[in-house]
């Protein structure tokens, strides 16, 4: 296996990561019957993001970096907010 074919792979993965999150959307939605955003879609999201981004970095595409590293910051700030909303959830009982 070459260089170019891992991180090829690399990229597919941060790909299917990154899809995942709205099948997992989707799925939580029809279970609850309105329209939700779990925590997972959140996690994937990341997942995907950074994996993606290390892809960008080793292609050296600058729009690529500059879309997965903004994206990174949204979805590390909605799971900061979530774990607070637990937190603050939690202290109330």
């Amino acid at each position: 296996m070459t260089l170019e074919w891992l991180w090829l792979g690399i990229g597919f993965l941060g790909q299917a990561l990154f899809s995942a999150r709205f099948l997992v959307q989707w799925l939580a939605s029809e279970r609850a019957r309105r329209s939700i955003v779990p925590r997972a879609f959140w996690f994937f999201s990341l997942a995907g993001g950074i994996t993606l981004l290390a892809y960008a970095i080793y292609r050296r595409d600058p729009v690529f970096i500059a879309g997965q590293g903004a994206g990174l910051l949204i979805y590390g700030r909605n799971l900061m907010l979530i774990r607070r909303e637990v937190q603050l959830s939690r202290a109330r009982q």
